[in-house]
């Protein structure tokens, strides 16, 4: 069965703190961002099926530049290429660090977000295993508030049951205030959930 998107190519493009860092070449993006350890490398090496293309690390915070990576996306088993950007930025929360290096952290991410005119839409991933901590109620407020279309991605889904991951699923959308907001499990491992993201990734980057 063909998939309806496909990514065909995906590489590192750039790591950046400041505006003048970013590619210079502007492509519809989508931006990945959660606390540390959320599970957020793995998630993108899962999507793009390249196992280092984000590394992995047991250390929390190891993240500390926005990464872009360029990935190529053919859509319904057409010919045409659609070249995008797929962000990783720093994951926060990270307790240990310190003072004014998550203020730094929190200063460029908040430049890109602001900045980024070509940003479609972020995923904010969420350790499916815990209630959103105010750290992450923090974020997808102001993500809403900014007029920034958001998706929450529920990551490491298979850590857990189906009921109780369902049970979870409604703490979520509890605790961010939306009771009918979706939320997309995803569990890297097993792909789970790869294609559903990838269909919202067409739906907001290829034009």
């Amino acid at each position: 069965m063909q998939e309806p998107v496909v990514i065909t190519r995906a590489a590192y493009l750039a790591s950046a703190v400041r505006k003048d860092q970013y590619p210079e070449e502007r492509r519809p993006a989508v931006a990945f961002i959660g606390r540390s350890n959320v599970g957020k490398s793995s998630l993108i090496n899962s999507l793009t099926r390249i196992r280092q293309l984000a590394r992995v690390s047991s250390k929390p915070g190891k993240t500390q530049t926005i990464n872009f990576y360029e990935m190529l996306l053919r859509v319904d088993g057409g010919e045409e290429r659609y070249p995008v950007h797929l962000v990783d930025l720093p994951g926060y929360g990270y307790a240990k660090a310190a003072r004014d290096r998550r203020k730094t952290w929190a200063k460029f991410i908040e430049e890109y977000f602001l900045s980024a005119e070509e940003l479609r839409f972020v995923c904010l991933l969420l350790d499916i295993r815990h209630t959103p901590m105010e750290s992450d109620r923090r974020m997808f407020s102001w993500l809403v508030a900014h007029d920034i279309p958001v998706l929450v991605v529920a990551t490491k889904a298979d850590k857990i049951g189906k009921n109780e991951r369902r049970a979870q699923i409604a703490a979520m959308q509890r605790a961010l205030g939306v009771s009918e907001l979706t939320i997309l499990p995803y569990a890297s491992p097993k792909n789970e959930g790869r294609l559903e993201l990838l269909d919202v990734m067409k739906d907001y980057l290829i034009e």
